[in-house]
Protein backbone atom coordinates (compact mmCIF):
# COMPACT_ATOMS: atom_id res chain seq x y z
CA UNK A 1 0.00 0.00 0.00
CA UNK A 2 1.14 3.43 -0.90
CA UNK A 3 0.32 6.32 1.07
CA UNK A 4 0.39 9.93 0.83
CA UNK A 5 2.10 11.66 3.80
CA UNK A 6 2.86 14.80 5.04
CA UNK A 7 5.44 15.53 8.28
CA UNK A 8 4.77 19.04 9.94
CA UNK A 9 6.26 20.34 13.32
CA UNK A 10 9.97 20.57 11.82
CA UNK A 11 11.89 23.69 10.40
CA UNK A 12 12.36 21.39 7.67
CA UNK A 13 14.70 18.95 5.72
CA UNK A 14 17.69 19.11 4.74
CA UNK A 15 18.21 19.31 8.66
CA UNK A 16 20.18 22.24 9.94
CA UNK A 17 18.48 22.44 13.04
CA UNK A 18 17.90 19.71 15.61
CA UNK A 19 16.35 16.30 16.60
CA UNK A 20 13.16 16.52 15.11
CA UNK A 21 14.54 17.69 12.08
CA UNK A 22 17.45 14.50 12.06
CA UNK A 23 14.68 12.16 11.98
CA UNK A 24 12.28 13.83 9.41
CA UNK A 25 14.77 14.03 7.63
CA UNK A 26 16.13 10.45 7.60
CA UNK A 27 12.19 8.48 7.42
CA UNK A 28 10.89 10.91 4.40
CA UNK A 29 13.46 9.76 2.28
CA UNK A 30 13.03 6.34 3.63
CA UNK A 31 9.50 6.51 3.06
CA UNK A 32 10.03 8.34 -0.64
CA UNK A 33 12.33 5.45 -1.68
CA UNK A 34 9.56 2.81 -0.77
CA UNK A 35 7.07 4.28 -3.00
CA UNK A 36 4.80 6.39 -0.86
CA UNK A 37 4.25 10.28 -1.96
CA UNK A 38 6.56 12.11 0.98
CA UNK A 39 5.77 15.49 1.85
CA UNK A 40 7.83 18.14 4.42
CA UNK A 41 6.97 21.29 5.41
CA UNK A 42 9.79 23.71 5.40
CA UNK A 43 9.75 27.35 6.54
CA UNK A 44 10.37 30.00 3.99
CA UNK A 45 13.88 31.12 6.19
CA UNK A 46 15.64 27.61 5.31
CA UNK A 47 18.43 27.35 3.69
CA UNK A 48 17.06 24.58 1.05
CA UNK A 49 14.74 26.71 -1.42
CA UNK A 50 14.14 23.77 -3.92
CA UNK A 51 10.51 22.25 -3.98
CA UNK A 52 12.26 18.46 -4.32
CA UNK A 53 14.82 16.77 -2.14
CA UNK A 54 16.03 13.32 -2.74
CA UNK A 55 12.19 12.84 -3.53
CA UNK A 56 11.05 13.77 -0.90
CA UNK A 57 8.21 16.91 -1.92
CA UNK A 58 8.99 20.55 -0.10
CA UNK A 59 6.36 22.68 1.25
CA UNK A 60 7.31 26.25 2.15
CA UNK A 61 5.54 27.67 4.59
CA UNK A 62 5.76 31.51 6.14
CA UNK A 63 7.76 31.62 9.03
CA UNK A 64 7.80 34.83 11.21
CA UNK A 65 10.14 33.38 13.75
CA UNK A 66 12.70 35.95 12.81
CA UNK A 67 10.47 38.64 13.06
CA UNK A 68 8.47 38.09 15.99
CA UNK A 69 10.84 35.19 18.26
CA UNK A 70 9.07 32.32 19.91
CA UNK A 71 6.02 33.13 19.07
CA UNK A 72 6.70 32.97 15.60
CA UNK A 73 6.17 29.00 15.76
CA UNK A 74 2.96 28.77 16.66
CA UNK A 75 2.48 30.71 13.49
CA UNK A 76 4.56 28.58 11.24
CA UNK A 77 2.77 25.76 12.49
CA UNK A 78 -0.66 27.04 11.59
CA UNK A 79 -0.03 27.87 8.25
CA UNK A 80 1.39 24.34 7.70
CA UNK A 81 -1.78 23.29 8.84
CA UNK A 82 -3.70 25.22 7.20
CA UNK A 83 -1.83 24.98 3.91
CA UNK A 84 -2.09 20.59 5.36
CA UNK A 85 -6.25 20.76 5.45
CA UNK A 86 -5.78 21.50 1.44
CA UNK A 87 -3.78 18.75 -0.10
CA UNK A 88 -6.03 15.51 1.34
CA UNK A 89 -2.98 13.85 2.86
CA UNK A 90 -3.60 10.07 3.98
CA UNK A 91 -1.47 10.01 6.79
CA UNK A 92 0.09 13.45 9.02
CA UNK A 93 2.82 13.05 10.85
CA UNK A 94 3.40 15.56 13.53
CA UNK A 95 6.87 16.45 15.52
CA UNK A 96 6.45 17.60 18.70
CA UNK A 97 3.35 19.41 19.90
CA UNK A 98 4.77 22.72 22.05
CA UNK A 99 3.19 25.02 19.02
CA UNK A 100 1.20 22.94 17.31
CA UNK A 101 -1.59 21.27 19.39
CA UNK A 102 -3.18 25.13 20.15
CA UNK A 103 -3.96 24.58 16.57
CA UNK A 104 -5.34 20.56 16.72
CA UNK A 105 -9.09 21.43 16.60
CA UNK A 106 -8.26 22.53 12.93
CA UNK A 107 -6.10 19.56 12.30
CA UNK A 108 -7.82 17.90 8.47
CA UNK A 109 -10.43 15.58 9.65
CA UNK A 110 -9.30 13.35 7.02
CA UNK A 111 -6.13 12.47 7.47
CA UNK A 112 -5.46 9.60 10.17
CA UNK A 113 -3.15 11.90 12.48
CA UNK A 114 -0.23 10.82 14.44
CA UNK A 115 1.85 12.81 17.04
CA UNK A 116 5.23 12.09 17.96
CA UNK A 117 4.88 12.80 21.60
CA UNK A 118 8.63 14.17 22.41
CA UNK A 119 10.42 14.27 25.27
CA UNK A 120 8.53 15.37 28.45
CA UNK A 121 9.44 18.95 27.85
CA UNK A 122 7.57 20.65 30.55
CA UNK A 123 10.01 19.11 33.12
CA UNK A 124 12.45 20.97 31.54
CA UNK A 125 13.94 23.67 34.03
CA UNK A 126 14.99 26.49 31.07
CA UNK A 127 11.26 26.81 30.97
CA UNK A 128 9.71 29.46 33.48
CA UNK A 129 6.60 27.90 35.39
CA UNK A 130 4.57 29.75 33.72
CA UNK A 131 5.97 28.43 29.95
CA UNK A 132 5.95 24.53 32.06
CA UNK A 133 2.42 25.27 32.76
CA UNK A 134 1.73 25.70 29.23
CA UNK A 135 3.46 22.65 28.44
CA UNK A 136 1.69 20.62 29.95
CA UNK A 137 -1.75 21.77 28.71
CA UNK A 138 -0.27 21.67 24.75
CA UNK A 139 0.69 18.10 25.82
CA UNK A 140 -3.06 16.82 26.87
CA UNK A 141 -4.22 18.75 23.63
CA UNK A 142 -1.79 16.73 21.52
CA UNK A 143 -3.49 13.87 22.69
CA UNK A 144 -7.02 15.32 22.31
CA UNK A 145 -6.01 16.44 19.07
CA UNK A 146 -4.26 13.21 17.48
CA UNK A 147 -5.82 9.80 17.14
CA UNK A 148 -2.36 7.83 17.11
CA UNK A 149 0.82 8.15 18.99
CA UNK A 150 4.42 7.88 18.79
CA UNK A 151 7.11 7.43 22.18
CA UNK A 152 10.78 7.10 20.81
CA UNK A 153 11.48 5.95 24.53
CA UNK A 154 9.35 3.20 26.74
CA UNK A 155 9.97 5.29 29.12
CA UNK A 156 7.22 7.72 27.52
CA UNK A 157 5.50 4.51 26.16
CA UNK A 158 5.14 3.98 29.52
CA UNK A 159 4.13 7.90 31.31
CA UNK A 160 1.75 8.07 28.70
CA UNK A 161 -0.22 4.98 29.27
CA UNK A 162 -0.32 5.80 32.75
CA UNK A 163 -1.33 9.59 32.54
CA UNK A 164 -4.02 9.44 29.69
CA UNK A 165 -4.63 5.51 29.05
CA UNK A 166 -3.24 5.40 25.76
CA UNK A 167 -1.54 3.03 23.96
CA UNK A 168 1.75 4.38 21.86
CA UNK A 169 4.02 2.97 19.64
CA UNK A 170 7.61 3.12 20.60
CA UNK A 171 9.74 3.45 17.71
CA UNK A 172 13.01 5.12 18.40
CA UNK A 173 15.78 7.57 16.65
CA UNK A 174 17.94 5.57 14.99
CA UNK A 175 22.03 6.25 14.36
CA UNK A 176 24.84 5.82 11.72
CA UNK A 177 27.83 3.83 12.12
CA UNK A 178 31.39 5.53 12.18
CA UNK A 179 32.91 5.60 9.00
CA UNK A 180 36.65 4.97 9.00
CA UNK A 181 36.79 8.76 7.30
CA UNK A 182 34.90 10.06 10.14
CA UNK A 183 37.52 8.86 12.55
CA UNK A 184 40.71 10.42 10.75
CA UNK A 185 39.08 13.68 10.76
CA UNK A 186 41.32 14.71 13.89
CA UNK A 187 44.93 14.47 13.98
CA UNK A 188 46.97 13.17 16.93
CA UNK A 189 47.98 16.80 17.26
CA UNK A 190 44.32 17.79 17.99
CA UNK A 191 43.84 14.91 20.36
CA UNK A 192 45.83 12.04 21.42
CA UNK A 193 43.63 8.57 21.25
CA UNK A 194 42.03 8.56 24.50
CA UNK A 195 43.75 10.95 26.31
CA UNK A 196 40.73 13.10 27.06
CA UNK A 197 37.07 13.26 28.79
CA UNK A 198 34.62 14.97 26.11
CA UNK A 199 30.74 16.20 26.96
CA UNK A 200 28.81 17.79 24.58
CA UNK A 201 24.99 19.66 24.66
CA UNK A 202 23.39 22.57 25.46
CA UNK A 203 24.68 24.67 27.94
CA UNK A 204 21.02 23.94 29.78
CA UNK A 205 21.06 23.03 33.71
CA UNK A 206 19.47 19.73 33.00
CA UNK A 207 21.88 18.42 31.09
CA UNK A 208 23.58 18.19 34.39
CA UNK A 209 26.90 20.22 33.24
CA UNK A 210 27.74 22.00 36.28
CA UNK A 211 27.27 18.60 38.11
CA UNK A 212 30.16 16.91 35.47
CA UNK A 213 32.83 19.18 35.55
CA UNK A 214 32.35 20.08 39.06
CA UNK A 215 33.28 16.71 39.51
CA UNK A 216 36.08 17.06 37.28
CA UNK A 217 37.41 20.02 38.97
CA UNK A 218 37.38 18.51 42.13
CA UNK A 219 39.71 15.36 40.73
CA UNK A 220 43.55 15.28 40.50
CA UNK A 221 43.32 13.79 36.95
CA UNK A 222 45.71 14.95 34.57
CA UNK A 223 43.69 14.32 31.87
CA UNK A 224 42.19 17.64 30.30
CA UNK A 225 38.18 17.73 29.80
CA UNK A 226 36.33 18.91 26.42
CA UNK A 227 33.02 20.64 26.40
CA UNK A 228 31.40 21.29 23.04
CA UNK A 229 28.68 23.48 23.42
CA UNK A 230 27.71 27.15 22.35
CA UNK A 231 28.14 28.80 25.64
CA UNK A 232 26.99 32.35 25.04
CA UNK A 233 23.41 32.20 26.85
CA UNK A 234 23.02 33.09 30.40
CA UNK A 235 23.98 29.79 31.64
CA UNK A 236 27.08 29.15 29.40
CA UNK A 237 28.23 32.18 30.76
CA UNK A 238 27.98 31.08 34.18
CA UNK A 239 29.33 27.58 33.59
CA UNK A 240 32.22 29.20 31.67
CA UNK A 241 32.76 31.87 34.61
CA UNK A 242 32.82 28.78 37.42
CA UNK A 243 35.09 26.92 36.15
CA UNK A 244 37.43 29.25 34.43
CA UNK A 245 40.65 29.02 36.53
CA UNK A 246 40.88 24.81 36.03
CA UNK A 247 42.91 24.93 33.04
CA UNK A 248 42.48 21.45 32.37
CA UNK A 249 38.63 22.42 31.19
CA UNK A 250 38.49 23.43 27.80
CA UNK A 251 34.85 25.08 26.56
CA UNK A 252 35.37 24.21 22.59
CA UNK A 253 32.01 26.00 22.08
CA UNK A 254 29.99 24.43 18.72
CA UNK A 255 31.20 22.45 16.57
CA UNK A 256 28.88 21.64 13.24
CA UNK A 257 31.03 19.36 11.80
CA UNK A 258 29.16 15.81 12.32
CA UNK A 259 32.59 14.05 11.09
CA UNK A 260 34.81 16.31 13.66
CA UNK A 261 31.93 15.16 16.42
CA UNK A 262 32.09 11.41 16.10
CA UNK A 263 35.80 11.40 15.95
CA UNK A 264 36.51 13.22 18.66
CA UNK A 265 33.78 11.17 20.38
CA UNK A 266 35.15 8.02 19.16
CA UNK A 267 38.75 9.11 20.20
CA UNK A 268 37.94 10.03 23.89
CA UNK A 269 38.74 8.40 27.28
CA UNK A 270 35.48 8.57 28.78
CA UNK A 271 32.14 10.74 26.92
CA UNK A 272 30.07 11.92 29.15
CA UNK A 273 26.05 12.20 28.72
CA UNK A 274 24.22 14.55 31.33
CA UNK A 275 20.69 14.26 29.92
CA UNK A 276 18.04 13.90 32.26
CA UNK A 277 14.98 15.10 30.59
CA UNK A 278 13.64 13.49 27.01
CA UNK A 279 13.32 10.32 25.18
CA UNK A 280 16.15 8.34 23.14
CA UNK A 281 18.21 11.03 22.77
CA UNK A 282 20.41 11.62 19.21
CA UNK A 283 23.87 12.50 20.92
CA UNK A 284 23.77 9.43 22.94
CA UNK A 285 22.96 7.36 20.08
CA UNK A 286 25.69 9.18 17.95
CA UNK A 287 28.14 8.41 20.46
CA UNK A 288 27.32 4.63 21.24
CA UNK A 289 27.37 4.42 17.27
CA UNK A 290 30.74 6.47 17.76
CA UNK A 291 32.34 3.73 19.86
CA UNK A 292 32.61 6.33 22.86
CA UNK A 293 32.95 5.15 26.35
CA UNK A 294 30.03 6.57 27.92
CA UNK A 295 29.49 7.75 31.51
CA UNK A 296 25.72 8.87 31.78
CA UNK A 297 23.62 10.60 33.95
CA UNK A 298 21.67 7.91 36.01
CA UNK A 299 18.32 8.13 35.15
CA UNK A 300 15.47 5.83 33.63
CA UNK A 301 16.05 7.26 29.76
CA UNK A 302 19.24 6.58 29.59
CA UNK A 303 19.19 3.52 31.27
CA UNK A 304 16.42 2.00 28.99
CA UNK A 305 18.80 2.98 25.94
CA UNK A 306 22.14 1.82 28.16
CA UNK A 307 21.39 -1.06 30.29
CA UNK A 308 24.54 -2.18 32.12
CA UNK A 309 26.61 -0.67 29.08
CA UNK A 310 27.42 2.70 31.17
CA UNK A 311 28.55 4.33 34.09
CA UNK A 312 26.19 6.00 35.76
CA UNK A 313 26.64 9.42 37.99
CA UNK A 314 23.86 11.16 39.80
CA UNK A 315 26.11 13.70 41.77
CA UNK A 316 29.61 15.18 41.33
CA UNK A 317 31.29 13.01 43.84
CA UNK A 318 30.66 9.93 41.26
CA UNK A 319 31.99 11.53 38.52
CA UNK A 320 34.92 12.61 40.44
CA UNK A 321 35.29 9.04 41.27
CA UNK A 322 34.73 7.82 37.57
CA UNK A 323 37.25 10.36 36.32
CA UNK A 324 39.85 8.81 38.76
CA UNK A 325 39.16 5.02 38.41
CA UNK A 326 37.22 4.21 34.97
CA UNK A 327 40.16 1.78 33.09
CA UNK A 328 39.74 0.81 29.38
CA UNK A 329 40.05 -2.53 29.71
CA UNK A 330 38.22 -5.85 28.65
CA UNK A 331 35.03 -5.00 30.71
CA UNK A 332 34.96 -1.25 29.30
CA UNK A 333 35.52 -2.77 25.42
CA UNK A 334 32.60 -5.15 25.90
CA UNK A 335 30.42 -2.55 26.87
CA UNK A 336 31.69 -0.57 23.87
CA UNK A 337 30.77 -3.67 21.67
CA UNK A 338 27.90 -4.05 23.31
CA UNK A 339 26.40 -0.51 22.57
CA UNK A 340 27.70 -0.93 19.01
CA UNK A 341 25.55 -4.07 18.59
CA UNK A 342 22.17 -2.08 20.05
CA UNK A 343 22.87 0.81 17.01
CA UNK A 344 23.09 -1.88 14.43
CA UNK A 345 19.69 -4.02 15.37
CA UNK A 346 18.17 -1.24 17.54
CA UNK A 347 18.53 1.71 16.67
CA UNK A 348 19.49 1.33 12.65
CA UNK A 349 17.84 3.76 10.82
CA UNK A 350 16.63 1.41 8.48
CA UNK A 351 14.56 -0.01 11.33
CA UNK A 352 13.22 3.27 12.17
CA UNK A 353 11.68 3.75 8.43
CA UNK A 354 10.25 0.40 8.85
CA UNK A 355 8.40 1.09 12.06
CA UNK A 356 7.39 4.41 10.90
CA UNK A 357 5.95 2.64 7.31
CA UNK A 358 4.18 -0.28 9.65
CA UNK A 359 2.47 2.42 11.80
CA UNK A 360 1.53 4.40 8.93
CA UNK A 361 0.18 2.09 7.03
CA UNK A 362 -1.87 0.52 10.26
CA UNK A 363 -2.92 3.79 11.51
CA UNK A 364 -4.44 4.64 7.77
CA UNK A 365 -6.57 1.32 7.64
CA UNK A 366 -7.74 1.44 11.19
CA UNK A 367 -9.02 5.41 11.05
CA UNK A 368 -10.41 4.63 7.73
CA UNK A 369 -12.65 1.61 8.95
CA UNK A 370 -13.60 4.20 11.86
CA UNK A 371 -11.84 2.38 14.83
CA UNK A 372 -8.47 3.49 16.79
CA UNK A 373 -6.00 1.11 17.87
CA UNK A 374 -5.98 -0.69 21.11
Amino acid sequence: MKLKIAILGTRGIPNHYGGFEHISEYVSVGLAKRGHEVSVYNSHNHPYAGDNWNGVNIIHCYDPEYLIGAAGQFVYDLNCIRDARKRNFDVILIMGYTSSSVWGHLYPEKSAIITNMDGLEWKRSKYSKPVQKFLKYAERLAVRHSQFYVSDSMVIKSYLARKYDINSRYIPYGADMITKQEREQITPEEALKEDYFLLMARMEPENNIETILEGYNNSNSPKPFKVLGDTSNRFGKFITHKFQKDSRIQFKGSIFDTAKVRALQNNSYLYFHGHSVGGTNPSLLEAMASEALIAAHNNPFNQAVLSTDAFYFSNPNDVKNLVETVQRQETEKTMVTNNLHKIKHLFNWESVVDGYEEYAIECYLNYNNGRIIS
